[in-house]
């Protein structure tokens, strides 16, 4: 079984390109950083993280396009995805990606500085954003049409 699930925030807004032919498909691609939970020895008092490459395919792609930004809080299910090029000077590149399958938000507006481009916490979250009836307030900024199916 190939499953990921990460918590972090985004390295960086996703840029997005559209592959070509009649069924456009989007292709995110962006950073996210991801707190360990051990330090490092030689400075204890400063944390680590890890930086992962996400790339999100589709619908997912652009979700991630429309309403992720630089500094986001989020969780990403997906799967580990390896690969291999030829650079420009003959050499041989491996690449390591998360291929995202699921977004979801992390943080309430409250928590990441009640900016409009931030979301309620996903659902299961004690926040704020917890209408209290089990379910979810919908976020400010979506329009009729939502991002997934």
């Amino acid at each position: 079984m190939n499953k990921v699930i990460l918590v972090g925030r985004l390295t960086r807004d996703p840029e997005v390109r559209y592959s070509a032919g009649d069924n456009a498909m989007a292709i995110a691609r962006y950073g996210l950083a991801v707190d360990r939970n051990r330090r490092d020895n030689n400075n204890p008092d400063q944390p680590t993280a890890d930086f992962f490459n996400i790339v999100a395919f589709g619908r997912t792609g652009e979700f991630a396009e429309k309403y992720l930004r630089k500094g986001m809080r989020i969780l990403i299910e997906g799967r580990i995805q390896t690969g291999s090029y030829t650079n420009k000077e003959g050499q041989k590149v491996y690449t390591t990606d998360i291929v995202a399958e699921r977004h979801e938000f992390v943080d309430s507006k409250s928590q990441s500085g009640g900016s409009g481009d931030s979301f309620v916490p996903a659902p299961g979250q004690d926040s704020a954003g917890d209408s209290g009836d089990g379910f979810m307030n919908i976020p400010d900024g979506i329009d009729e049409e939502l991002p997934f199916s």
